[in-house]
């Protein structure tokens, strides 16, 4: 198998040291293995999506040294394929309209209120046809059925976090709950677009932060269900600050063009993120 990965920004703020060590550990691994590695602009959040900020990323980029095939897969452009996705859960009865909102959720679960991140649905709405969708309504899996039908899966990773062999079962996708397939404000969310697109950019490892090791076995079971190839995952390190929490894009002191503009090079870039210069 030739490795073939990518790097996903979204164009929602500046690029900080977190990317560029994800950017960059995608590059070194597929250059090692004498593979490639893809952009992909993340650009379903309208509302926040901005076109300059998209400039300075691929600026960022290109001053890092990397460089990419053109045209880039841009989710804007991709929903087509996304409904369709849609479409086949739907047909395959594995997905359902829900109404509740996060209070409600909240209040079902008697959930702490750290935020959204926090909540796993507690299936008020499931069993809901999707004949019987309002506007409004967003759509859930159905991940009990969707496990029924997908039948024994497991997923690869290779990264440092947990390498191995994982199986994708109830236990592994309890703490994700019936997750949000598409909501009315972007259309397909995350988990959706994030399958559908690695399968159109024919991408054989996902490497990506340990922040996202948990939806793995989700995103597997969504390849099955869908019908399309199976991934094999790299989850690398997540880049902290010095109260240990990780960068966002709002730390503009650890922005790339921040640290650009105070004449750091692209090797001092690697240097602070850990990674080894001369390859």
């Amino acid at each position: 198998m030739i490795l073939r990965t990518r790097f996903a920004p979204s164009p929602t703020g500046l690029l900080h040291l977190g990317h560029a060590f994800s950017a960059l550990t995608a590059w070194d691994l597929a250059r090692a293995a004498g593979g490639s590695c893809l952009l992909r602009i993340e650009d379903l959040d309208g509302g926040r999506s901005r076109p300059e900020y998209e400039t300075a990323l691929r600026d960022d980029l290109a001053w890092l040294g990397l460089a990419w095939p053109e045209p880039v897969l841009r989710q804007s452009r991709n929903l087509a394929a996304y409904a369709a996705a849609l479409d086949r859960l739907t047909a395959l009865g594995l997905v359902y309209p829900c109404s509740c909102t996060r209070a409600d959720i909240r209040a079902a679960t008697s959930a702490p209120q750290e935020g959204a991140e926090s909540l796993v649905y507690p299936g008020t709405c499931r069993g809901r046809p999707m004949a019987g969708m309002r506007p409004g309504d967003a759509v859930r899996l159905d991940t009990t059925a969707a496990l029924a039908a997908a039948g024994r899966l497991h997923w690869t990773e290779t990264g440092p976090e947990a390498p191995g062999r994982h199986p994708v079962d109830a236990a592994a996708l309890a703490p994700l709950g019936d997750v949000v397939l598409a909501r009315k404000d972007i259309g397909a969310a995350y988990h959706l677009a994030v399958v559908v697109d690695d399968a159109a950019q024919g991408i054989s490892h996902v490497v990506r932060g340990a922040d996202l090791l948990g939806a793995t076995p989700l995103h597997r079971l969504l390849q099955a269900l869908l019908g399309l190839p199976e991934s094999v995952w790299h989850h690398h390190r997540l880049i902290r600050d010095a109260a240990g929490r990780r960068l966002a894009k709002r730390d503009d002191a650890r922005a790339l063009s921040t640290l650009r503009a105070e004449g750091a090079s692209p090797a001092d870039i690697r240097r602070m993120v850990g990674l080894a210069v001369d390859l």
